[in-house]
């Protein structure tokens, strides 16, 4: 049978996609790129240099000590209780680490694990655009509907709450909120977790916090976390990830925090999705989060490769834009051309040996704002590398 007429009709045999407008994604697309090219990747956002090596030494420690086969479900109970220890130091509030925190493959099976749970056909989530690329395919393989606000990238990429308020329908189950937030690096302040707090207690809506990147938080800012607001907290998912926290992206382990009522809907989905995680990577965290010095000194160490960056981009004719969050930075090329973002990313890294991402494929319709990603959590030299080419454009 010639292959395309087996293609037909084993296309026939699927019949409609899923997620038919999805393809491979854009971090992937520019990644691979800048191994075509031999560019320095300052796209997808990945640290290119190790953690601590005690933490991996752990790691192996309980490898010897036969800590190989299945983790509880949930995950086992000393990471769960560091988990809760620390949020509550934190945060101040206390989850039950029997019922209310779960121990997840990563915080994108989490955000998907979650939405599976809560989000019925028909249903609507409201998402923060420019907005990290699984919520929507999450969302419609939950057969919900993506209602997308913009952020006000005018300001900073703010949110507007009076159009977060304004797309709230009957439908409306679940609001996404992410901060700090990628890609624009913008944080949630004070303000905005008051009006959040207006909005769940007019609506009764439940919310997804995407809080990967809480302890990457610069200019002496604090993380305004959704778990620190009893109001917010009792309808929420938190999600966090010990792969950025420990720069270990590749490990991917992470945590959601739900009061027991949402967890038990988030088990239900996760106990058939991956049942349970890396075992011996969970007892060495565990034992690792006993030291807070790690996490909490994460922001002064990416503060410092932040400022690295900026100030070599200045020498640029890159406009970078405030980032008060996250290991990345987003930075104009208006002064250099009017292309669309995404043939502006292409070129960079064929001609130039740079990878960024275009902020455009962050949206589900096209905007083109002369925008693209940095990811500045890499080793100085990688950094200054690529500032040197950046610099001959």
């Amino acid at each position: 049978m010639p292959e395309s007429t087996a293609a037909r009709r084993l296309q026939d045999l699927l019949g409609p996609s899923k997620l038919p407008g999805v393809g491979t994604t854009i971090f992937t697309i520019m990644s691979q790129l800048a191994l075509d090219h031999g560019a320095i990747n300052l796209g997808q956002g990945f640290p290119d240099f190790d953690g601590d090596p005690h933490l991996h030494a752990l790691v192996a420690e309980a490898m010897a000590n036969g800590r190989n086969q299945y983790a509880p479900m949930a995950g086992i109970a000393e990471l769960r209780s560091a988990v809760a220890d620390k949020i509550a130091a934190l945060y101040g509030h206390r989850y039950d680490t029997r019922d209310e925190i779960t121990i997840t493959a990563g915080a994108t099976q989490g955000i998907l694990t979650a939405v599976l749970a809560v989000v019925r056909p028909g249903d609507e989530v409201i998402i923060l655009e420019p907005a990290y690329d699984s919520y929507g395919p999450a969302i419609a393989l939950a057969g919900g509907r993506s209602v997308a606000v913009p952020l006000e990238h005018r300001r900073g990429y703010a949110v507007d709450w009076d159009r977060v308020q304004a797309a709230i329908s009957p439908r409306t189950r679940l609001l996404i909120v992410n901060t700090p937030h990628n890609p624009t690096g913008s944080v949630l302040a004070d303000a905005d977790i008051a009006a959040l707090e207006h909005i769940v207690a007019r609506h009764g809506i439940l919310l997804l916090s995407d809080e990967v990147y809480e302890h990457i938080v610069f200019d002496g800012r604090p993380h305004r976390s959704v778990s620190a607001s009893a109001l917010l907290a009792d309808r929420a998912f938190v999600l966090s990830s010990f792969g950025k926290t420990f720069h270990a992206t590749g490990w991917k382990i992470g945590t959601c925090c739900a009061p027991a009522a949402l967890s038990a809907e988030f088990r239900k989905v996760h106990q058939f999705n991956v049942f349970a995680v890396n075992h011996p990577m969970q007892a060495a965290i565990a034992r690792y989060l006993a030291d807070p010095a790690p996490y909490r000194g994460l922001g002064a160490f990416y503060q410092a490769k932040r400022d690295r960056f900026l100030a070599g981009l200045a020498a640029t004719r890159f406009r970078a834009l405030a980032c008060p969050g996250t290991y990345f930075v987003l930075a104009d090329y208006r002064a250099i051309s009017d292309e669309p973002e995404a043939d502006f990313a292409r070129r960079l890294v064929e001609r130039h040996g740079v990878a960024a991402i275009p902020v455009s494929a962050f949206y589900r319709e096209p905007f083109e704002n002369g925008v693209v990603r940095f990811c500045f959590g890499k080793r100085d030299e990688t950094l200054d590398a690529g500032l040197e080419r950046l610099a001959r454009i």
